[in-house]
C-alpha cells in the first residue's frame, strides 16, 4: 500500500475514534500530577498557573465556538461513521485556517497537559497530538478534494492547515448562533471543569496526603454540573418536540 493510501486509510480510521484520544492520555497526565515527572516548571507559580492553563483550554472552547456557530447542516459535525459534507466551508474561521475545530482541541488539551506543570508531559502531549490528528487531517483534506475537486484546491492554496492567518479573515453569511453552540458544546465545557477540578484535587493529594475540594473549586465544579444538566433537559426537550412535530 502506498503512504498516501496508507495515511488516509489509518486516517480514517483515527477519525471514527478522535474523541478517545483525551483517554489514552490520563495516565499520562495523572502520572505528571504525581510528581515524580521529571523537569517540572516551578511550583512557586501555583494557583496564577492553574488559571493559565484553564484560560488556555477555554480559548480552545471557544475556537471551537466560533466555528460550529456559522457552520452549515451537515458539515463539520459530530459524525464519526464517515465524511461528510455537503458543501464547503471557506468563511468565517475557515478563511483564516482549515481546521479550526481540531486547533480549538489541540489548545484545550495544551492548557491540561500544561496544568501538569511537567514540560515532559507538554512535550509528549504535543507529539502524540500531531502524530494522531496529521493522519485525520490528511483524510478529511483527500475526500473534501475529491468531492470539491478545483474549489478545495483555491480554498487549500490560500489558508493555512492549523496555524490561523488572520489577515484572510471573511466574515461568513450564516447569522452567529447561540444556541447552536451550547447545544453542541455544552459537553465539552462540562468535561473542561470536571477535568480541571479532578486534576486539582488528584495534585492536593499527591503533594498532601489527602483529598480536598476548595469551596472556590466546588462552586466551579457545581456551575458546570448545574450548567450541563441545564443544556442537556434542554437539548433533550428540543428533541422530543422534533419528534412530535414529525408525527
Amino acid at each position: 500500500m502506498a503512504l498516501k493510501e496508507e495515511f488516509a486509510s489509518s486516517g480514517a480510521w483515527l477519525f471514527r475514534w478522535r474523541s478517545y484520544l483525551p483517554l489514552v492520555l490520563l495516565p499520562l497526565f495523572v502520572y505528571g500530577l504525581s510528581g515524580f515527572a521529571e523537569k517540572s516548571v516551578d511550583e512557586s507559580l501555583g494557583e496564577r498557573f492553574e488559571v493559565f492553563c484553564m484560560l488556555v483550554s477555554f480559548a480552545g472552547l471557544l475556537v471551537r465556538a466560533a466555528t460550529v456557530a456559522q457552520t452549515p447542516a451537515r458539515t463539520s459535525g459530530r459524525n464519526t461513521l464517515e465524511q461528510v459534507a455537503d458543501s464547503m466551508n471557506t468563511t468565517g474561521m475557515y478563511s483564516i485556517v482549515r481546521h479550526p475545530l481540531y486547533l480549538g482541541n489541540f489548545l484545550i488539551w495544551l492548557g491540561v497537559a500544561m496544568f501538569t506543570q511537567s514540560m515532559l508531559i507538554v512535550l509528549v502531549s504535543v507529539l502524540a497530538f500531531a502524530l494522531y490528528y496529521e493522519r485525520i487531517m490528511f483524510a478529511e483534506e483527500r475526500f473534501l478534494r475529491s468531492k470539491f475537486r478545483e474549489k478545495f484546491d483555491r480554498w487549500a492554496d490560500r489558508t493555512p492547515a492549523f496555524l490561523p492567518d488572520l489577515r484572510r479573515w471573511k466574515a461568513s453569511a450564516i447569522p452567529f448562533s447561540w444556541k447552536l453552540v451550547l447545544r453542541r458544546e455544552y459537553s465539552g465545557f462540562f468535561a473542561i471543569v470536571v477535568t480541571y477540578t479532578v486534576f486539582h484535587v488528584l495534585r492536593g493529594y499527591f503533594e498532601r496526603g489527602w483529598f480536598r475540594l476548595e469551596p472556590a473549586w466546588a462552586m466551579f465544579l457545581a456551575f458546570g454540573v448545574a450548567a450541563y444538566v441545564a443544556l442537556r433537559s434542554a437539548k433533550k426537550r428540543e428533541r422530543r418536540a422534533a419528534g412530535m412535530s414529525r408525527l
